[in-house]
């Protein structure tokens, strides 16, 4: 088995520059109160200061990279599961593009993704790339789950994807999926290199 690769790995060559997932402060509170924890208890599940928690959910301050990275796994989320759109409303006529790795990245230890088009907030739909780390649906502590459907399509290598209602599938290059994003799903590469994924959100 490959040896799950840690966070150092994975994380950006700056590991503390600011980063700001949409409305994360509101879906920190709402997650946490859905499960019934205090600050405390999230303090001691994230390593974060409960002051810093505090802060975090009024958006008193920005929060670094790193700690993202605790939120993620102290919470037991992952990148989608961050992302709450504050509206319905329609994006109106703007657009964004992002180059070729300008993408915002957010690294996990078993997923490394790149947030696409991050500028446009209050969008239906959520793209990014993802380079998939994951070598064993071992090394996901549970299932990921989130509102909304999700879009993958495999963009390089092989990936096992797993969902909680099916058997395991093999998906190669070219090769897509749709499902419902509620439903519990993990993704681990199957290729002798890291496989790259599309994933694209619908809220």
């Amino acid at each position: 088995m490959v040896s799950r690769p840690s966070l150092e790995t994975a994380t950006a060559s700056d590991p503390d520059r600011f980063v700001e997932p949409l409305e994360l402060g509101k879906r920190v509170k709402e997650i946490r109160l859905t499960k019934g924890w205090t600050l405390e208890e999230v303090s001691k599940r994230t390593g974060i200061a409960r002051s810093t928690l505090s802060k975090i959910e009024n958006d008193q301050v920005s929060p670094s990279f790193t700690i993202v990275q605790k939120l993620i796994q102290g919470l037991g989320m992952d990148l989608p599961q961050l992302f709450v759109e504050a509206s319905e409303h329609s994006i109106a006529g703007r657009r964004d593009i992002t180059r070729k790795g300008r993408g915002e990245p957010h690294p996990t230890a078993t997923y490394e993704h790149e947030l696409l088009n991050y500028s446009i907030s209050r969008k239906k739909m959520v793209p990014f790339k993802t380079t998939v780390r994951a070598r064993s649906f071992a090394e996901f502590k549970e299932w990921v789950r989130h509102d909304g459907e999700e879009f993958l399509l495999v963009l390089e290598g092989k990936i096992n994807f797993f969902s909680e209602f099916y058997e395991p599938i093999e998906l190669k290059e070219g090769d897509s999926v749709y499902y419902d994003a509620t439903m519990g799903h993990v993704v681990v590469s199957t290729s002798s290199k890291d496989a790259l994924i599309l994933w694209v959100v619908a809220r």
